[in-house]
């Protein structure tokens, strides 16, 4: 099976990768604008015609695209995010191929959820934000495209290569700094927050499984279990042995807070708002994965924040 990845270079396309890879029954080609893809490309920019060109000579079984911005303003996060799937959906109807496309979507789609809630495929978008907007309107766009296609709405992902501007990339990174300080406390804000934490290694692996399926639609990847944010430092403390006391500022519930400088200093600490624009809680209704791709979640959230405090803790 001839694979086309868009989007290797991501934190989530690194891992979806190293999964098509392990299989030997997938031929890997790697489209980007990267000088390391095989074939440079930019989503954004170029032509549909000119990937439909690119997808009559390699004629891939399936498109797997991993592609996307997550900062920006919102002309950036629509050129990266809708148009690039445009040109994407546009050049596989003009092509030839026939080739089955699976499209990596976020739960930033849905917006805020109910607490307590489970949120399943048929719930009604209302994204918070411009990045689900942006992101919402590529879902439609290959959804209402006429082709064998899937989405994954991936919920939060965690696990090894953890952005340092993800919540749980900036908890870590807080914990490394009073550890190398020699702080006995560490004070953070905005830890109310509930998320579906699901392994980014667990996302490759839906990804190679709906690859492989017929299914078609929306289908949730997360572990169909919200986590407070609180709960995670506390995990992390003990995975990298943080013998410290966690006290909790108080926040709005929809920001991190990690003290930086000093203002006397002239830099005042730094506030991070959650980009997802999904409030408070999130949690997933995994059932379609489970029943659809046969798939479900193997990596717990201790093994995940293990291996983010790995990378953290070289870097003391």
């Amino acid at each position: 099976m001839r694979v086309l990845l868009i989007g290797a270079n991501g934190y989530l396309g690194r891992y979806v990768a190293d999964r098509l890879l392990a299989d030997p029954a997938v031929q890997l080609t790697v489209l980007g604008r990267g000088d390391d893809a095989d074939v440079r490309f930019d989503l954004a920019t170029g032509s549909p015609g000119a990937l439909t060109r690119f997808l009559d000579a390699v004629h891939p079984g399936v498109v797997v695209n991993c592609s996307g911005a997550t900062r920006g303003g919102a002309r950036d996060l629509t050129r990266h995010n809708t148009v690039a799937v445009a040109t994407i959906c546009e050049a596989l109807r003009r092509s030839g191929c026939g080739a089955r496309l699976v499209h990596l979507g976020c739960a930033s789609e849905y917006g805020p959820s109910q607490p307590g809630s489970s949120t399943a495929e048929d719930a009604v978008p209302r994204p918070g934000g411009p990045y689900g907007v942006s992101k919402l309107a590529a879902t439609e766009l290959v959804l209402g495209s006429g082709l064998d296609a899937v989405v994954l709405r991936v919920f939060s992902p965690v696990g090894p290569g953890t952005p340092a501007g993800s919540p749980l990339g900036r908890l870590a990174e807080a914990m490394r700094r009073a550890m190398q300080s020699g702080d006995g406390e560490l004070k953070l804000g905005g830890l109310g927050v509930q998320r579906d934490f699901v392994d980014v290694r667990d996302v490759a692996r839906a990804v190679h499984a709906a690859s492989l399926s017929a299914a078609q639609g929306v289908v949730n990847i997360g572990t169909g279990r919200a986590v407070r944010l609180r709960e995670a430092a506390s995990v992390l403390a003990r995975v990298a042995g943080f013998g410290g006391a966690l006290h909790e500022l108080d926040s709005p519930p929809a920001r991190l807070i990690i003290p930086g400088p000093s203002p006397e200093h002239g830099v005042a600490p730094p506030t991070y708002p959650y980009p997802d624009g999904c409030g408070t809680w999130q949690q997933a209704d995994v059932r379609t994965a489970r029943d659809r791709l046969g798939w479900r979640p193997r990596i717990g959230l201790e093994e995940s924040l293990a291996d983010i405090w790995m990378e953290a803790a070289c870097r003391i």
